[in-house]
């Protein structure tokens, strides 16, 4: 016990426990904004499996993962085409119903990602030609495509950036995975027309927003809102007040308040010093994963480490991004923050194999033998 005591990383451990804390803070401003719901509750139960999980997946060595990586790829992906015959829910396939409780299958589906990609490219050199990125970018396409399928454009956005950064990892050319770009940006009229109507709408909204005036009736008004509700917690937020700031519901009005929305209302309740302290934990986490991936000696704990630390990074910007009106809204959650069980545990879990890969910096020499 000590001496995991001794090797935790605190720097990936506490920020990690500060930022539900902030979410249930922001899921409290939602009850007294929009009334109580039973969603603060839950959200305390899955903290409290989630917690359990992170904590638990550094107890034991991450190494003999690494032979599961591609079976659970291949269930992720079985998962993925299981979800598309389920009933939508708003328009959505992304949820099997469990009873009791919902699961999201492209949440898990990215740590699989990583995972298996990291143990296909841990003893290769492939990669360091321009063929040699083929393979990658089909075990990318088939999640991603799915993904896209139900449809869920946030969590789609994040499998090309993990893929680019475990590819750099791994050692390919920059000027290959640039010929690569390219050859994306050209197959961009391809994704549009993947796209449904209510995506495209959402990415076209972000060149014709207007700051001010009414709220939109149709497209737009997400956003709209979303900026309006920062906007009224101003630099203080309104812990300060004991009042509304405005005396109208309607201006407070936020759809997804408490899950793709949440950061709004930490904004609103907490203002600047909140979204810095915020942006701060995460930076945090960020850094401390780059410390453990420059350390790992061991090529599978090092992929994984870049994957998992370029998943959260990505997905905390764009959802803060989003936010503000910087990129499309695409439904996609602020990782920790957020409420939702399937995305609370995967990112829990991720983090927690992140920090088993801090403890353990050790390389792997012939006979697999491991050396700490």
């Amino acid at each position: 016990m000590l001496n995991w005591l001794q090797k935790i990383p605190y720097s990936i451990l506490i920020p990690s426990l500060l930022i539900p804390l902030i979410g249930l803070a922001g899921m409290q401003r939602a009850d007294q904004l929009y009334g109580a719901t039973i969603q603060f509750e839950r959200q305390l139960v899955w903290l409290a499996i989630a917690l359990p999980v992170m904590l638990g997946l550094t107890c034991v060595s991450y190494r003999p993962l690494r032979q599961f990586g591609p079976w659970l790829y291949v269930l992720s992906l079985v998962l993925l085409v299981v979800v598309l015959f389920m009933p939508a829910i708003n328009g959505s396939r992304r949820w099997i119903p469990l009873g009791l409780l919902d699961f999201q299958p492209s949440e898990p589906a990215r740590l699989a990602f990583i995972m298996a990609l990291a143990a296909y490219l841990m003893h290769r050199d492939s990669q360091k030609t321009l063929g040699g990125l083929f393979v990658p970018f089909v075990i990318t396409l088939f999640p991603l495509l799915l993904i896209l399928k139900e449809p869920d454009l946030g969590t789609a956005t994040l499998f090309l950036p993990i893929l680019y950064a475990m590819l750099f990892a791994a050692g390919a050319r920059w000027q290959h995975l640039g010929v690569a770009a390219l050859t994306g940006v050209a197959l961009l009229p391809l994704l549009w027309g993947q796209l449904s109507a209510e995506q495209r709408s959402r990415v076209t909204t972000v060149f014709t927003q207007k700051d001010g005036g009414a709220a939109p009736q149709r497209d737009g008004y997400h956003l709209h809102q979303s900026k309006q509700v920062i906007s009224l917690g101003g630099l203080s937020g309104s812990i300060r007040h004991t009042e509304p700031v405005i005396d109208d519901p309607a201006a407070y009005h936020l759809p997804a308040a408490r899950t793709d929305f949440i950061l709004a209302l930490i904004c609103e309740r907490y203002g600047l010093a909140g979204f810095v302290t915020l942006l701060l934990l995460y930076g945090l986490i960020v850094a401390g994963g780059l410390r453990a991936a420059a350390a790992t000696r061991e090529p599978f704990g090092r992929l994984v480490a870049v994957g998992i630390v370029t998943m959260l990074a990505t997905q905390a910007l764009i959802n803060a991004a989003m936010t503000v009106g910087l990129m499309p809204i695409t439904g996609i959650t602020l990782p920790l923050a957020s409420y939702g069980g399937s995305s609370l545990v995967s990112t829990c879990a991720a983090v927690g194999l992140l920090m088993n890969i801090a403890m353990r910096p050790g390389y792997e020499v012939a006979g697999g033998q491991t050396w700490e």
